[in-house]
């Protein structure tokens, strides 16, 4: 089994949230044996503690919300897809505001911040989340069109077939063994995306005020706004936001097989996977 692992040393970044648009310091220090992920909100009165576990996911739109005794983070999933990626079992994350910073809008920055940082063994067996069954969650409304399903597989695999009614995207497919140098290869650059006729909606909905040209892949009728970094960057930004949301369930092992998945699904395995 292996052990499990924790930073080495403390990391450092700023920004603002994707949906928020708050200014907001982060940071990543070591912890303890057994901790997990914990965000902790620095600009509340007694710093409260948010566990990042599947059973305090309490909103999915357009991210993943976590909650506990009533207070909130949200847009957790490409941190917590780049703590996946490095294997980190134990991690405090401090946050001066309620939503880590969007950066480059996908995990890049926080994985190289990692990879900096560097890593360190604890004296202590992993918990892994395996997979030793067939699990699968389908969402009721569409007829067996959107589902996601875990299999037993001999590492961490990711096989996701995104659909967009948008000629400009289409159905888009990858499939991935994510090791550490795959993820950063392949996966950790893909950005988040919007269709330019939906901003503004977004935005009196409260969401994506922190987004830019920056940050996120937008595209209308007429083409893409900005320059693609892959050519499929929608489904690999799909398979990071999988890999992030899974994280609530554990460090992964087996072989996810999903079609136009997003937030609620994967947390909805998370949780289904973290009952066992």
């Amino acid at each position: 089994m292996p052990h499990q692992i924790t930073l080495k040393r403390e990391a450092t970044c700023f920004g603002v949230g994707l949906h928020s648009g708050k200014n907001v310091n982060m940071i990543l220090k070591p912890a303890p044996v057994d901790s997990g992920i914990i965000f902790v909100r620095t600009d509340l009165d007694e710093r409260p503690s948010i566990r990042a576990v599947a059973d305090n996911v309490t909103a999915t739109v357009r991210s993943t919300t976590l909650e506990q005794n009533g207070v909130k983070v949200f847009t957790v999933e490409h941190l917590l897809s780049a703590l996946h990626a490095h294997q980190i079992d134990n991690c405090i994350v401090e946050l001066d505001a309620e939503e880590p910073p969007v950066m480059h809008g996908s995990a890049i920055d926080f994985f190289n911040l990692i990879r900096l940082v560097g890593t360190v063994d604890q004296p202590a067996d992993r918990h892994e989340c395996v997979v030793d069954k067939i699990y699968r969650i389908d969402d009721q409304t569409t007829n067996g069109r959107r589902f996601i399903i875990a299999l037993p597989y001999d590492g961490f695999r990711v096989s996701f077939t995104s659909v967009n009614p948008h000629p400009l995207i289409g159905i888009q497919y990858g499939d991935f063994d994510i090791d550490r140098e795959t993820y950063a290869r392949e996966i950790a650059s893909a950005r988040t995306i919007a269709y330019e006729n939906e901003v503004e909606t977004l935005h009196k909905m409260g969401l994506g005020l922190g987004g830019s040209l920056e940050s996120v892949i937008v595209y209308n009728d007429d083409g893409w706004r900005n320059d693609l970094i892959y050519p499929d960057e929608l489904v690999r930004h799909k398979i990071l936001d999988v890999i992030g949301d899974l994280r609530l369930a554990g460090i992964f092992k087996g072989h996810i097989i999903a079609a136009a998945s997003g937030h609620a699904l994967n947390t909805k395995l998370a949780k289904l996977l973290s009952k066992g």
